[in-house]
Formats: structure tokens, sequence, C-alpha cells
């Protein structure tokens, strides 16, 4: 019975060719699987893929910590795998790792962080009521300094938005608010959805540029999509930083509550409500408040190398072999929390064990292959996605073949497994030559895309496809939808909320066997299948005529000339 299910699932597969013509005119217009592929496709198996996320999710990885022994063990362990499955190690002196500098960063109890006003000083709690961080990576540093709200913090030529407006920032501190101003207008930041602009990134880098010595971020939780939970358990403890490469960094980088934000507005005899919506004028001007921020930053430092994990399946053809499609899943989680009692360990089994035990089916079935596609196939489990997609950021920058010459790379980042899906998300795909394709191969895999089921949230900017889109890899995640088997969209509405609201970032994400991997298993095959079809193609994809990365496109391109 198994084998005519999988005989006629392969001759309907095989009656649609792939309109690859259409997602790049200088693609074959014959391009499609060849049995060889269908083969390993059919060979995924949800059952491995619930093993390493048991595994990797285990107590014994303690959280998989960047920098912490758990984190290390992760990557010897995705290494291991990688060299089981006789794929050729493209990391540092023929390893499977890539060593990536970075710097440990925990704020030490003596820092202090103040807002002082005509009505007096307020001391701010540290992880109640404010997380702070010196990011210019100095054991101690002091900031006495006047406070500037500037609105979004946002300066966007293309959209005729500046918040700025030629305001001297230099040695202030700059209030702002997450996000960016709300449009339903596609071509004002996008409409709904977010772009980098109003990621917190985003801010924290451009006042920077600006000359200033810090910036406080008002987290509002609709604003920021996530509570402030979130804030505190990603900015608790130790955080990890890329070792200074000469660009201009905060002595402060912080977000404080709401009601502290409003605190301080009143203070300073003004209204925090009218002032947010008042952000959302062009006519925007800076304002200077009667209020300055006094902090002493004293951080313990801690230099250190965490690694990526890479390996190649080299391609048939002599031509294409020294390009190569990418798929990447990032193994870190936020590790141990020692002051918190009871289970103070944020095992990360959907965020992003799922991911990794995805990679590595993924690579488990090309290895197995009894044919290899023409480019070359590369597998990256990267480090510190969670402390600011910092693993993947060095990889775009070191990668192991020029990025020019990189056709795509395929993300997967918390994918739950909760059954099979009858939805697949790939936002910002549309935004890639290679769309046509995804569309038609979700139609063989009886998927529907579904869009962006809160673009608002910019969860394109949020997980490691993003660094390989800066420079200028056509790039994004692969995720389910909320639809599945057996259940309306409702139920999978409530899931995503109550494991967003329940168990995101939070120690309860951990490894269950009633968990159904068969989702999974559906989108490491839909993955498979793309990947070897982007691996075919006879030239590279690209980005939309007018995206904000086609211009690192063209400078990735004109890099391997």
């Amino acid at each position: 019975m198994r084998a005519t299910v999988i005989v006629l699932f392969l001759l309907c597969f095989l009656s649609i060719i792939v309109p690859a013509q259409s997602a790049h005119k200088h693609a074959s217009d014959q391009a499609r699987l060849p049995g060889a592929a269908f083969a390993a496709l059919q060979k995924i198996d949800p059952e491995r893929i619930r093993a390493h996320v048991r595994f990797l999710s285990h107590d014994l990885l303690e959280g998989r910590g960047t920098g912490q022994r758990g984190g290390d063990i992760a990557a010897e362990y995705i290494g291991t795998q990688f060299a089981l499955y006789g794929l050729k190690p493209v990391g540092d002196n023929g390893t499977y790792l890539q060593k990536v500098p970075m710097v440990g960063i925990t704020p030490a109890a003596e820092t202090t962080f103040s807002l002082v006003s005509l009505k007096g000083t307020t001391d701010l709690r540290p992880l109640e009521q404010y997380v702070a961080y010196d990011q210019t990576q100095q054991p101690q540093s002091d900031v006495d300094a006047d406070i500037v709200y500037v609105g979004y913090g946002i300066e966007a030529p293309e959209y005729t938005w500046d918040d700025y407006k030629g305001t001297d920032v230099r040695g202030k501190v700059l209030l702002t608010l997450v996000s960016e101003p709300p449009s339903d207008d596609v071509n004002f930041f996008k409409g709904k959805a977010l772009t980098y602009y109003g990621r917190w990134t985003y801010k924290y880098e451009e006042a920077a540029r600006k000359g200033a010595v810090g910036v406080i971020l008002i987290h509002d939780t609709e604003m920021a999509s996530y509570p402030w939970e979130v804030v505190r358990n990603s900015n608790s403890g130790e955080k990890s930083y890329l070792k200074l490469d000469g660009s201009p960094k905060l002595k402060v980088a912080s977000w404080v509550q709401l009601e502290v934000a409003k605190q301080m507005a009143a203070s300073a005899g003004m209204d925090l409500n009218k002032m947010m919506a008042n952000a959302r004028s062009r006519d925007f001007h800076p304002i200077a408040l009667p209020v300055r921020l006094k902090a002493h930053m004293v951080s313990k430092i801690r230099p250190f190398e965490s690694n990526n994990v890479l390996a190649m399946l080299p391609g048939l053809d002599r031509k294409l072999r020294d390009e190569a499609v990418l798929y990447t899943a990032h193994y870190d989680h936020l590790g141990i929390r020692p002051d918190m009692p009871g289970d103070n360990i944020y095992n990360g089994a959907n965020d992003n064990a799922t991911g990794c035990g995805i990679l590595l089916e993924i690579a488990r079935a090309y290895s197995e292959a009894a044919a290899r596609p023409r480019r070359s196939i590369l597998f990256a489990s990267v480090t510190a996605e969670e402390q600011g997609l910092l693993g993947s950021e060095y990889l775009g920058k070191h990668p192991p073949i020029p990025a020019g010459k990189i056709a795509l790379d395929l993300n997967y980042d918390d994918v739950p497994p909760l059954g099979s899906p009858e939805e697949v998300e790939v936002s910002g795909s549309e935004r890639t030559t290679f769309y046509p394709v995804i569309e038609a191969m979700a139609k063989t895999f009886r998927l529907t895309i579904r869009p962006d089921s809160r673009p608002e949230a910019g969860h394109y900017y949020r997980s490691d496809h993003f660094s390989l889109a800066r420079v200028g890899i056509p790039a994004f995640s692969i995720n389910e939808g909320i639809k599945y088997k057996g259940h309306d969209a409702a139920w999978g509405l409530q899931q995503a909320e109550e494991y967003t609201s329940k168990h995101y970032h939070q120690p309860s994400d951990e490894y269950h066997p009633s968990m159904d991997f068969t989702g999974d298993a559906a989108m490491a095959r839909f993955g498979f299948a793309l990947g070897w079809e982007a691996a075919s193609l006879t030239r590279l994809m690209g980005w939309q005529k007018g995206d904000e990365f086609e211009a690192a496109r063209m400078k990735s391109y004109a890099g391997t000339q």
C-alpha cells in the first residue's frame, strides 16, 4: 500500500513542470525534480526529527547558552551528525566549526540607572523596570546626559520620513518608541508589515551613528508584539556581542517599562499618550525633556569564541559546483538563569531545537540521495541568534563561499510540532525572483501559502535569514501556517498565541513525548524540494526590482567577478 501511494504521489508530482523560466528569465524551462530527489525526500522521517529535538532540548544541554557548555555541546553534536552523513567540513582549518569571536557582557550589581528631573531622582529597579547593557564592551562607563525624545527614531528618506530633523543628538540619551508609524498604505513603511526601521536593533544602530551615548526604548506589548517578560528574559544575565569592529556603540542600550516612560513624561509635565500620537506625524520634531539619565554602568567582560557549524555536499556540475544553496537554523537558546528559583533552564525545544532537527534531517536526506544536485548544498547551524542574529551576521560577513555565489538561503526557526499542516508560511519569499517556483511547489505539496499572520511583528527581521539578506542572498524562513488537518484556523491561532504568551523564551519551552512532528517533516520535505530545484536552475536567483536588498545582491555579484 505504501509503495502504491508513493508511486501515485510521484506521478502526480512529475506531471507538473515547475515554471522555472517565469521565476527567472534565464532559468531552464524544463527544471524539475529528478527521481533521485523524490526518493530522498520520501526518506525524511518525523521520528528522526523528534530524536534530535529531544536531545538538543534536554536539561543536560543547559539551555544551549551562547558561549556556555551546553551551547558548545550542541555545536559538537550537530557537527558529529554532519560527519556521520559524510558531508564535507567547511569551517575553520578543515573542521565543521567556524569560530565566531565574541564578548559576553554581564551587568553587575553595582550598576545604577536613575532618572533625574526637577521633581527629584528616581532609581529604577533592574529587570522589573528596565534592562540595560553597555555595548562599548568596557568594564565601566558613566553617563550623565539629557534625554531627547525622538519619536520612532527613524530616518528613512525613501518614505520622506525624518524624526531627527537635523537635531544634534551627540552626547544625548534618546527616548524612542519601538515599531514604526502605523499605516495601511503598502507604499509607506510597507503598510502593516514591519520594516527594519521598526526593529529595536535599527534604533540602537542609528542613534550610535548619530553620536548618541544611549537609547531608552519604551516597551509596549502591542507595539513590540511580545510582553515585557520576553524583554526581561532576553536581557538578563550575560548577553553576547560580536567583537568590536570599529562601528560606533552605545554606553547605554536599554528598555523601560511603559509605566516608567509615562512617569518620566509626567515628571516633565507631559502626557506620554499625546507624545506617542504626535510621533505619527511627518511634522514631528525631537523634544528635549527636562530629564536626565544618570547611569553608572558596571559590566563583567568575558571574551570568548562560539561556533557556527558548517558542512557542504559538493555539487555535481563542474561549472556550478562553486555556487550553492544554503540551509540555516540556529542552535542556541537562552541557557540557565541562576537567579531564578525552580526551573531555570531555558530548554528551547520549539525555539529552535525543531529547526535544528529539520536541518539535520534535510542534510541526511541529501547525503543519502542516489544523485547530487548541480550546485553544492551548504548547511549552517548558527550560534547567538537569541543575542541578536550574531552568528548569522558573522556567517554573512565570512561565508565559506562568496555571498554572490549563494543562490538562496532557506531558514528554519521555531517550527511547532502540532500535527499535519495545510498551510505554509514563506514570508519574504515573494520579494525574490524564485517565488513562482515556490508557488508551484506549494500547490504540488497541497499547501496553501499563508500570508504573514502578524506582519506588524516584523518576523522577517527577527530570524537568521535576515542576516543573509543583508549581504544580498535571497533568503527567507519556511514555517507552518495556522491551519492543521483536523482543526480549523482558530485552533492554530490559539496554539500560536498560547505559545507566545506562556512558553516563548520561557523555561516551559520543553520537549514532550506528545509532540507531533508530522508538520516538521512536511516542512523539511518542502524545503528539500525547493533547495534541490534552486540548485538546478541555470542562473542564480535575485531580489525583485526595487527591493531593499537588491543593491546588496548587485554588490555581491560584483564581488565574484
